[in-house]
């Protein structure tokens, strides 16, 4: 049985919320706020003093919540979970930068964190005095930063600028000196917080190979990320969040379809004002989504070569303009698959109405089998007055995209793509000259 490295005893996070002070609107309010500050202070500095009780007030958010968890030695564990469930806080506690409210935590071995990119870089400084200073801060000593500079230089492709100030640095060059530094560590317990949100396409994937080159060396690693096929091909065990408490763990594969699932049936109440994880603000409100099939009846199931529509009604308590709409349908491991907007067709509704319905029709349904969830955006001269990340979920269960009942190997294929083959046959021309005989091999 291999050794456990950490060890994790109900762990639990609290953080007081702030608040904006009342300010008072009259003489007499500001008389009698001024009368009863003693006391108000008073009772404040006592619920400083009693953070660490079982407090309910309203402005306290405990933003873990006894967690239980241990590591084995050599052990790649994903985290996942919606924003704000917790994850972040977790590491950053297992890190030291933060200290835990309650609980306990055993942690066997040498641990270097990777949770903000670009952390310790001094503009003033060169990019090579930034790699000895970055990485002594990231706890590497010199001579291990002198054995691996020029890997660290060759992984950042920033060679040519490594004496230049990193204050003229873009911000993707910084990126990738910040990340070369932090990717050659070699501890035994490695953190890693969504390092694969920064950078570009090319850079990602290069962050990618890095990280499995560490997750295959048998040093333990946390990761968290919303990428979650990166989570799937790196981690043999994955851990799910939820406001702060740990709600499920096991197969990586498992864990992420059911968190995957959890985020599909949230749909069913995605347009109410009990959705926490909407963001509305503006006189424009959703108020439902739904799809209709060719046949332009309501469903939740499609067949993938048919024609489609996504419907969304809202209702605005002003006439707007210059309104936009945008969706993006995402697979059931968490892939974005493609974003329509209505930029796109430079389709622009300059009077909206104070209710309506917003429709994009899709000719062919280019979907292979599988479960899809579509998150929503609507705005208005750029500013977001309506978002909701699960506002539809459905199924493709059929095909006739190809006008046969076969279809690509799910494992190659995110999309169909309509296509045409053909076949030419090459004639072979006569020689000029009626002597010539082709060379042939003698068999």
């Amino acid at each position: 049985m291999k050794d456990i490295v950490i060890k994790i005893e109900g762990l639990s996070k609290a953080y007081r919320l702030g608040s904006q002070a009342e300010r008072p609107e009259t003489l007499v309010q500001a008389t009698t706020a001024l009368i009863k500050a003693p006391l108000k202070n008073l009772r404040r500095l006592r619920r400083l003093d009693t953070f660490t009780t079982d407090n309910t007030s309203d402005d306290i958010l405990w933003a873990l919540k006894d967690i239980n968890l241990e590591v084995q030695s050599g052990e790649v564990i994903g985290f996942v979970g919606r924003n704000g469930a917790g994850k972040s806080t977790l590491l950053k506690i297992l890190s030291r930068i933060t200290d835990p409210t309650r609980g306990r935590i055993e942690i066997h071995g040498r641990v270097s964190s990777l949770l903000e990119v670009g952390t310790g870089f001094h503009p003033e400084l060169t990019g090579r005095e930034n790699i000895y200073m970055n990485g002594t801060i990231l706890g590497m000593k010199k001579r291990e930063i002198d054995e691996k500079f020029e890997q660290i230089v060759d992984f950042s492709g920033v060679s040519r600028f490594l004496d230049t100030p990193v204050k003229r640095y873009s911000s993707g060059m910084k990126v990738r000196l910040a990340f070369s530094v932090a990717a050659h560590l070699e501890p035994e317990i490695l953190i890693i917080d969504e390092v694969l949100a920064v950078g570009d396409a090319e850079f990602q994937r290069k962050c990618l190979g890095k990280m499995q080159d560490v997750a295959g060396s048998g040093r333990t690693v946390l990761f968290v990320s919303h990428n979650m096929a990166a989570v799937q091909n790196l981690c043999s065990r994955a851990i799910a969040l939820r406001n702060g408490e740990l709600i499920d763990e096991g197969n990586t594969k498992e864990v992420i379809g059911r968190y995957l699932s959890s985020l599909m049936s949230s749909s069913a109440n995605a347009f109410s004002n009990e959705n926490t994880e909407r963001q509305q603000s503006g006189p424009l409100r959703l108020t439902s989504g739904y799809l209709l099939n060719g046949q332009g009846s309501r469903t939740e199931s499609l067949i993938a070569g048919e024609s489609a529509t996504l419907c969304f009604e809202y209702d605005s308590s002003e006439n707007l303009d210059d309104l936009s709409l945008t969706f993006t349908i995402y697979n059931d491991t968490g892939t974005a698959i493609t974003s329509v907007s209505t930029g796109l067709k430079n389709f622009s509704i300059r009077q909206t109405g104070t209710q309506g319905i917003l429709s994009c029709h899709i000719p062919r349904c280019p979907l292979p089998l599988g479960e899809y969830r579509v998150a929503i955006r609507v705005a208005s001269h750029g500013r977001a007055l309506d978002q909701i990340g699960n506002a539809l979920r459905f199924t493709v269960e059929d095909s006739v995209f190809f006008g046969t009942t076969k279809v690509p190997d799910r494992q190659y294929c995110t999309v169909y793509i309509d296509h045409e083959w053909n076949l030419k046959k090459t004639i072979l021309k006569k020689h000029p000259n009626p002597q010539y005989q082709p060379h042939k091999n003698p068999s």
